[in-house]
């Protein structure tokens, strides 16, 4: 896992370096806590599985303070504390091998977790297996997944934020993957489809690299992966791809690069949405709703949402973008009430 380096923590001692049992020594025991923690950062040796965190935040000081862990994950927005007081946040976080992509390196095994923010402090932090949990899985592509390398950042990555303990975000998105290759690779779907269980959402968005799928196969590829989940007893959600950032000369993004459609003809979000009407799974038109916002920003000021000034990119996120693109979900998640509305944090 990345060990991020941050502003030291005010008003807090804490020991010299993570003291943390094994797994088997900590089954059974108390919460894990704060002296499992260093100025910057706390880290639990526990197994993979769902582990609530319960955090209290606030010093001395006026603070704020956001948590972030594993591959880059926003786990809990920025929070701010007035000064002499605490105030006590939940999450539930998900730890598995490979921590990121699951193509990607394993990382280091248990909990990581970084302390983030203008002015953070961390007054206690407890850490337990997950008794409660529904979790949210993501089957997707660059523009999901738990981006290892700054400043890119998937949607799925700042996902967890915005849900409150009870639910934890599974990001099984891979860079590069089309439904072709997801379904093909043994690392991908026939790893992540025996995991799900009843109850579990799988929110599935792949359509930026099935640049040579023909509309045939696409739409049997979408069909096999909502017939996989059902049959896990998980719940499909099909999620439409969000736009790039390709400015037709009338300030739309009425135009093939844009809207996905790929050297072929096939319209992805068309044949997304076909397939949800069809085999009546709940459908999240992200391609609709980042449209809408991209156009309303315009050029100059969608740029801030993508890497466009980094990198000349327009196709991925900045952690910025990445931020208000999750928020879309949450909102289309709840609208569709698919999570309640009592389970995320904002909107």
């Amino acid at each position: 896992m990345r060990r991020f380096i941050l502003a030291a923590v005010a008003a807090l001692t804490l020991t010299a370096g993570p003291t943390a049992l094994p797994a088997s020594a900590h089954a059974g025991r108390a919460p894990l806590g704060i002296g499992h923690c260093t100025a910057t950062a706390c880290h639990f040796d526990v197994p993979p599985g769902s582990y609530d965190v319960r955090v209290l935040l606030g010093g001395d000081a006026a603070s704020s303070t956001a948590v972030t862990g594993e591959t880059r994950r926003a786990l809990l927005p920025e929070t701010a504390v007035p000064a002499g007081a605490r105030v006590a946040r939940s999450f539930t976080v998900d730890v598995r091998t490979p921590e990121g992509e699951p193509t990607g390196p394993d990382g280091s095994p248990g909990l990581d977790l970084a302390l983030g923010g203008a002015a953070p402090a961390l007054a206690d932090i407890r850490v337990a297996p997950a008794r409660h949990v529904r979790r949210i899985f993501l089957v997707g592509d660059s523009t999901v997944c738990d981006q290892s390398a700054e400043p890119y950042t998937g949607w799925g990555q700042q996902l967890p934020q915005y849900l409150r303990k009870g639910i934890a975000v599974a990001n099984y998105a891979d860079s590069g993957e089309s439904t072709v290759t997801y379904l093909g690779n043994p690392q991908l779907w026939a790893t992540v489809r025996p995991l799900i269980r009843p109850g579990d959402l799988v929110l599935v968005q792949l359509a930026h690299n099935d640049k040579t799928t023909d509309e045939t196969t696409y739409r049997a590829n979408l069909e096999a992966l909502v017939a996989g989940v059902r049959e896990q007893g998980g719940r499909p959600v099909l999620v439409t791809p969000i736009v790039r950032r390709w400015f037709s000369a009338d300030g739309t993004l009425n135009n093939p690069t844009a809207l996905l459609v790929n050297g072929l003809g096939v319209d992805h979000p068309a044949v997304i949405r076909s397939v949800a009407a069809a085999r009546g799974v709940p459908l999240i038109d992200l391609t609709a709703s980042t449209k809408e916002l991209v156009e309303s920003l315009g050029v100059e000021g969608s740029k801030a949402l993508y890497l466009y000034n980094e990198k000349r990119d327009n196709t991925h996120t900045s952690p910025h973008g990445a931020t208000v693109y999750a928020g879309l979900v949450r909102d289309a998640l709840v609208a569709r009430h698919l999570v309640p509305k009592g389970a995320v944090r904002g909107g």
